[in-house]
Formats: structure tokens, sequence, C-alpha cells
């Protein structure tokens, strides 16, 4: 993702590469990450501090680790470098940390556990949905590289889910589950969420409803990282205008 959030910023013509940080590549010409032979003119460093004070960059685009995201976000905001966030696993408590920064600075700073319009789009259908299906199971299948289960993206649609239908009993009363885990996690309202990880996957997700004699499939799948950066850029063009946290992008293209 960050490869190819570089290569977007720096191809767009109302974007420019200030400072690129990694922890493997320091003091190579950020080209390196591209495969490209043209330097791009901006040495990789492994001080997120540094880049940050020094670079005189507006925008800190995060795509990272959970363990590391909420201080690099806070790290951003405490020197007026607005963040835009694509790494999931900050918990609520550390939200709520960025939000209350972020509001004292009068910084914008957007977090969105997915990118890609068409996830969006699932969410918010998903929503509309459950006014008329409220029982659900979500899907979510990624590459067995990412670190947090269940994605963001199904967090997020569970919430929009039980915005509609709230508490909702469903399934068996005396459920019993022969191996443990195998009917995925208890969400909030008594859904369940089902998390796949494996090797040739980029990010895909079904929310499944179930009514009397039908069912409903509301599926998304991003095939290529490409599918995340039309939204990535919504959001570096955005944050500019704004004050304090949006959670979700769909907060900015549906209002």
């Amino acid at each position: 993702m960050g490869q190819e959030v570089l290569k977007t910023i720096v191809n767009a013509n109302d974007t420019e590469l200030c400072a690129a940080v990694d922890l493997q590549y320091e003091g190579q010409d950020a080209s390196v990450l591209l495969g490209g032979d043209e330097p791009l003119g901006v040495l990789i460093t492994n001080n997120l501090n540094e880049a940050l004070v020094t670079s005189g960059a507006d925008v800190l685009v995060d795509f990272t680790r959970p363990q590391a995201v909420a201080e690099n976000v806070k790290k951003a905001l405490q020197v007026g470098v607005r963040p835009v966030v694509g790494t999931t696993g900050m918990s609520k408590e550390q939200l709520q940390e960025v939000s209350e920064l972020a509001s004292s600075k009068r910084l914008g700073c957007i977090i969105a556990p997915n990118f890609a319009i068409g996830a969006l789009l699932m969410i918010k259908f998903a929503a509309e949905a459950a006014k008329y299906f409220p029982n659900v199971e979500i899907i979510e299948k990624h590459h067995d590289q990412k670190l947090d289960a269940p994605s963001g993206t199904a967090i997020k649609t569970a919430e929009a889910i039980l915005e509609q239908r709230g508490d909702f009993r469903q399934g068996p009363f005396l459920e019993e589950e022969k191996i443990e885990g195998v009917r995925g996690g208890q969400m909030t309202g008594n859904m369940r969420v089902h998390s796949v990880r494996l090797p040739g996957l980029v990010a895909h997700q079904e929310v499944i409803f179930g009514g009397v004699g039908q069912t409903l499939t509301i599926k998304h799948d991003s095939i290529a990282r490409e599918s995340f950066m039309p939204g990535v850029l919504i959001a570096v063009r955005t944050v500019m205008r704004l004050e304090g946290v949006v959670y979700g992008l769909e907060n900015l293209m549906f209002e």
C-alpha cells in the first residue's frame, strides 16, 4: 500500500512528495520503492519526527501497522501536519485521543478503514438492506500479511448495520461450537463476523442477509491496490479543509 500511495502522489498533478519514511531503505532515493531508475529527489528516512518537522509537508499518509499508527498520527498533529490514515486496528480509546488532539489543534484528520469507492457503497447498501433483513453475517477476506482481524471495513459495516437494526437476536439460542471459533467473532447485537487470511487475496467482503425463503448478498472485491488510490487522493485533497477527525471516507462522499 505504501508503494502504491507513493506512486499515486508522485503522478498526481496537484500533490508533491515531500518525504518518505521506511525502516528498510534509509538513505536511498524514494524511487527505489517504485523500482524506477529516475531519482525522485527525496531520500528515505526512518525517523518520522524528523520527516514531519523538516519536510514542510501538509499531509501525512499512513499505511503502517496497528501497533504504530496511533503514535504516528499524534506526532503529526502535534507539529501541525494533517493525517490521512488507512491503517486499521486503533482502539476506541486511541481514536478518542486522536480526535481530542485534532480538535484542540484545529487540524483535519481522516481515518478510513477502506478507501475503495465500491467498498463504501457496499457499506451504504448493507445499512439500507438491514432495515428489511435483520439476520446478517459478514465474511471478510484479506491477504495473509494483514495483522488485525476482523478488518476495519467489517467493523465499519457492522456498525452501520447496527445503527439501522439495533440489538437483534439471531441464530439458535443454544448454539454449540464443536470447534472453538468456528462461528466467527460475535459483535454487539449478536452479529457474526468471519475473517479469512490467505495468500492471493487482496481485500474482499460479503455481507449475507437471510430472510424467509431467500438470501441477499452484497459483495465487494478489491483485486488490486490501485482500487484504493482515488479515495486516498480525495482524502488528501479534502483534509486540508477540515477541522477534527472524520472516521470513514463515506462521511465526505455521501453526506
